[in-house]
């Protein structure tokens, strides 16, 4: 298959000659300066919409930078001993700010596929890369990032809402996530990290673009196109472009939104592009061809994910009796993090509730919930005043919380894709994690699309009697 992809790209080469400048080189210029003839000759039609005009003085430039107080710090006291079949960040001659935060987040060795990301994209690559959230691909892209930045001078012509790395995802959670880590990697080299999302005080967001000077942008799509069209962010400056889960994206039905994004940011040929996707399905190896060139392809197979840090069961349970077996479950264990998988809103909200009466801390994560409450809830269950997180798949799509012990399947997932993604919430990082699935009659049918994803039968389990005792009445 790789080869196949590769063949494919390698086609869109001889007729895209234009590749990535290395990370160190000087960064794209301003938009008049960049927007040549010969350059409009070749941009594609995907690419080649009229920027908009619009009054530079309206957002007046700010020149006091921000300050960073950084403790007295040496790369000698981020030691790491060589070690075989493991790639250490000191082999990629990162910036010491760079590695000073790394060292504070605990990484000593780099994932499989920040090991292969980063090979390719600290040369100025771009990269289309397939793993599953858990795997470290956010860290991948924004050590990239962060590196291309701090190697590039800001353009000396810099205006307030003009981003210089713009990142996308399909969800507000994820972008929340995103923007969190991002923070915690850039907290020593001065640059600004800003997110926007749909569902929150569009003044309150708008206001940071008033106070300072935007570095890298994580946004959603729609609250995204809301700020361009009105504008107050301009993207004929960003040299960095990210679109994580882009098969998320396509499910979603945000890619019109997308293209209208990428139409405002520089061409192909002038911006580094890194497209991350859980599956490469033809759809969106076409998008990834009309937006990258010469991309390095990175896969890192979600079988190895799913099988290898969670143990995986599988109880056959009445419809009936699956609520019963899951207070029991999380009450005679005394589970203290758990996730709460089902397909539908209603089902989320009908579990939540029944938990909430019956004593035990939940909260639901779900498309109906207000994004301030999402948010609050996300954090009460990060830091452990939540013991329970009842989500819908989309909801749950972009939630990354350390120590979730277990991943309760309510329903079985309809995609056998989902199904990897939700019990990728636990057993992250190398760490050990259990999920248990129930299978009843109106959802067993969706075990074997699973089981062959994964290349392995799953045992089904009949739940001991004492986990289908009754709940107690509460007075």
């Amino acid at each position: 298959m790789l080869k196949a992809l590769k063949k494919m790209f390698a086609k869109g080469e001889e007729q895209q000659p234009a590749q990535v400048p290395p990370a160190a080189a000087p960064s794209p210029q301003p938009s008049a300066a960049r927007s040549s003839a010969a350059d409009s000759a070749t941009r594609s039609s995907e690419e080649s919409r009229p920027r908009k005009e619009r009054s530079r003085t309206a957002k007046p430039r700010r020149e006091t930078a921000a300050k960073v107080d950084v403790a007295p710090w040496k790369l000698e006291d981020f030691a790491v001993e060589p070690a075989e079949g493991k790639t250490r960040f000191h082999d990629f001659n990162l910036d010491p700010r760079v590695m000073h935060a790394i060292h504070d987040l605990g990484f000593p060795y780099c994932t499989p596929i920040q090991a292969q990301v980063l090979g390719y994209t600290l040369k100025g690559r771009d990269a289309i890369g397939r793993a599953q959230t858990g795997t470290g691909k956010t860290a991948a892209f924004l050590i990239s990032t962060i590196t291309q930045l701090l190697q590039t001078p800001a353009p000396k012509e810099r205006y307030m809402g003009e981003p210089r790395a713009l990142i996308i995802a399909p969800t507000r959670e994820l972008v929340v996530q995103i923007a969190r880590d991002a923070l915690d990697l850039t907290k020593y080299t001065g640059l600004n990290v800003m997110s926007f999302v749909g569902g929150m005080d569009f003044d309150k967001q708008l206001r940071q673009l008033e106070a300072r000077f935007c570095d890298i942008l994580v946004a959603t799509p729609g609250r995204l196109l809301d700020f361009n069209q009105r504008g107050e962010v301009h993207l004929d400056m960003v040299e960095v472009m990210v679109l994580d889960e882009a098969d998320r994206m396509l499910d979603m039905g945000f890619i019109p939104q997308v293209r209208q994004i990428i139409r405002q940011t520089p061409m192909k040929g002038d911006r580094q592009t890194m497209l991350f996707s859980a599956t490469f399905t033809e759809d969106v190896m076409n998008l990834a061809k009309q937006w990258t060139a010469n991309p390095a392809i990175v896969e890192i197979e979600p079988e190895n994910v799913a099988s290898e840090t969670v143990e995986q069961h599988v109880y056959a349970v009445a419809s009936a009796d699956k609520y019963k077996l899951l207070y029991n479950l999380i009450t005679q264990n005394d589970w203290s993090r758990v996730m709460v998988f089902a397909n539908r809103k209603d089902e989320v909200r009908r579990i939540e509730e029944r938990l909430t009466r019956d004593g035990i801390s939940a909260v639901q994560m779900s498309g109906d919930v207000p994004q301030h409450k999402r948010i609050q809830a996300l954090e009460g269950f990060r830091a452990g005043r939540i013991k329970v997180m009842v989500a819908t798949d989309v909801a749950g799509r972009g939630i990354h919380v350390d120590g979730i012990s277990h991943v309760i399947n309510f329903t079985l997932p309809e995609t056998p894709d989902d199904y990897v993604h939700r019990i990728g919430r636990t057993g992250r990082a190398g760490t050990s994690g259990t999920s248990i699935s129930f299978a009843g009659e109106d959802d067993a049918f969706a075990l074997p699309p699973i089981e062959e994803l994964l290349g392995r039968k799953i045992q089904c389990e009949m739940p001991p009697e004492v986990l289908l005792a009754p709940v107690p009445r509460k007075h």
